[in-house]
């Protein structure tokens, strides 16, 4: 077994999967967890934390097995341009509603890939647009309004 954790690929990646699900699982708790019939809103939280820690640790492994090297530098634009959408996308939806913090998040985490194409980029956008409304608004029934402007 290669123990080499630095460069070593898949054991960062898990290693990154781990944190973020124990982060998540961190802020859960505060929520209450409920039951599988009735559910509190901390239960999903919980549960898709878990299941990242859990994916994390067999990435680990596998990577620690594996030994795969990391092949180049690390793409940091494109992971501040990815964190930043999701930042704008938890502000903007009260102040500005569902869509435009729809319209946010995927303009500006397309701008994080290699090749941004305006074009794909709106019809990408009106997509999603309209199934989070489809499914989180009129499914789901979720008070977020779908255009807001309140500063």
């Amino acid at each position: 077994m290669k123990s080499k954790l630095a460069g070593n690929q898949d054991a960062l990646a898990g290693l990154i999967f781990i944190a973020l699900g124990a982060i998540g699982l961190l802020i859960a708790l505060r929520y209450e967890f409920g039951s599988s019939t009735e559910m509190g809103p901390g239960y999903f939280p919980r549960v898709l934390s878990l299941l990242l820690v859990g994916f994390g640790g067999v990435i680990l492994l596998r990577g620690l097995r594996s030994g795969v090297a990391v092949d180049g530098i690390w793409a940091w634009l494109p992971l501040a341009l990815v964190t930043l959408s999701i930042i704008l996308f938890g502000a903007a939806i009260e102040r500005l509603g569902l869509v435009p913090a729809v319209a946010l998040l995927i303009a500006v985490s397309a701008y994080a890939g290699h090749e941004f194409r305006p074009g794909e980029v709106a019809i990408l956008t009106a997509v999603m647009a309209i199934f989070a409304a489809a499914v989180f608004v009129w499914g789901l029934s979720l008070p977020y309004p779908l255009f807001a402007w309140s500063f």
